[in-house]
C-alpha cells in the first residue's frame, strides 16, 4: 500500500506546477461547458434543418458564439458533430424519373462555361418523386442558377408535362422573363414535349439540355432535389398527396430563406437573389477517414455535391 501523496508532489514528478494543474482543470471545465452550449444550438438549428450539413451548421450557429466569445474551428466543430452521433448518414438513390428515349427534338447545351452576374439569366429545372402512402408523386423545380433560388415548383400526382409546366409558369409569373433567359434541363420526355417546348418558346426563352446523359450537365438542378429530400424530410412517406403538399410548401421556404448556401458566399438563396456581379463560392473537396468507413458525410464536402 503506497502512502497518498500530496497534489504538489505528483505535479512535480509530471514536470509541472500545483497551479497549472488546477489552471488546466479550469480550461476542462470551460471546454466542456462549450461544447454543450454548442450542442444545445446544434440541436435549435436540427430542428429546422434536420439533415443540414456541419459546415453550414457552424456557419449558421458562428454569429452566436462570437457574441460569447467561443471560438470554435470547423474541423473541431465535425469531430464534436462525430462523437456525439450528429453526422447525417447518406441515403440510397431511388427510382429515375426522366425518360429520355422518345421522338421528340432534344436541345443542344448552351450553358458551359457560362459566367452568370445576376439572377433570371439561367433557370435549371428538374423532377422529383415523394412516397406517399398511395405511391408515388411528383415535385418539379425551377431554379435560378445564379441565386440558386427556387422559382417555381409544382408537386403533381403523376409524371405528365402538366407539373413541369405549372413550375414553369410560377417561374415565369414570380420572376418575369429578362432578355436572353435560357431554360436548362435533361431530355426528359416531359421537358421534350411539344407543350413544354411550345411555352418555351411562346415566351422567348432559349431551350438547352444536357447532352450525354450525364447528371453533372445539370448539377445544381439535381443538387437542389437532394437537399430538399435528405434535409428537410421529403424523403419520408407520407399520407397523401395533401400531406406531401405542405411538406413541400415547408421545404422550399427554408430552403430559400433559411438555409446558407456554399455556392453563393453562405447567403440564403432569397438574399443572394437581388445581388449582381460573382457570387463567391466555398467549394472543397475534403475527405475524412470516418466518412468512408461510416457513410457519414458532411452534406456538400464530397465530389459528387456542388
Amino acid at each position: 500500500m503506497y502512502p497518498l501523496t500530496s497534489k504538489a508532489v505528483l505535479c512535480g514528478l509530471f514536470g509541472f506546477s500545483r497551479q497549472a494543474w488546477y489552471d488546466s482543470k479550469k480550461r476542462q471545465s470551460g471546454l466542456q461547458m462549450q461544447e454543450v452550449f454548442i450542442l444545445t444550438l446544434i440541436k435549435e438549428q436540427r430542428r429546422e434543418h434536420k439533415r443540414m450539413g456541419a459546415e453550414k451548421l457552424h456557419h449558421l450557429i458562428m454569429p452566436t458564439l462570437l457574441e460569447h466569445n467561443i471560438k470554435y474551428g470547423r474541423d473541431k466543430f465535425y469531430y464534436l458533430l462525430r462523437e456525439h452521433g450528429l453526422l447525417v448518414k447518406r441515403k440510397r438513390r431511388g427510382p429515375k424519373t426522366t425518360n429520355s428515349k422518345h421522338f421528340y427534338r432534344q436541345y443542344s447545351n448552351l450553358i458551359r462555361d457560362i459566367e452568370l452576374l445576376s439572377s433570371g439569366r439561367l433557370w435549371v429545372s428538374d423532377i422529383t418523386y415523394i412516397r406517399t402512402e398511395k405511391g408515388f408523386v411528383y415535385l418539379s423545380l425551377v431554379t435560378d442558377a445564379y441565386s440558386k433560388k427556387i422559382v417555381g415548383w409544382c408537386l403533381w400526382p403523376d409524371l405528365t408535362s402538366e407539373g413541369a409546366l405549372n413550375a414553369l409558369r410560377m417561374a415565369v409569373a414570380g420572376e418575369g422573363i429578362k432578355p436572353g433567359l435560357i431554360h436548362h434541363s435533361d431530355r426528359g420526355i416531359q421537358y421534350c414535349c411539344n407543350d413544354y417546348v411550345n411555352f418555351l418558346k411562346g415566351s422567348k426563352i432559349n431551350i438547352s439540355m444536357t447532352e450525354n446523359g450525364d447528371p453533372y450537365e445539370n448539377a445544381i438542378a439535381e443538387r437542389v432535389n437532394g437537399i430538399l429530400k435528405d434535409e428537410y424530410d421529403l424523403n419520408e412517406t407520407f399520407l397523401n398527396y395533401h400531406v406531401a403538399l405542405e411538406a413541400t410548401k415547408v421545404a422550399v421556404y427554408k430552403y430559400n430563406n433559411k438555409r446558407p448556401h456554399r455556392s453563393v458566399d453562405f447567403m440564403f438563396p432569397a438574399d443572394a437573389h437581388s445581388q449582381t456581379g460573382a457570387l463567391k463560392k466555398h467549394w472543397k473537396k475534403r475527405q475524412y477517414q470516418a466518412n468512408a468507413k461510416t457513410g457519414e458525410s458532411l452534406q456538400g464536402v464530397s465530389a459528387n455535391q456542388k
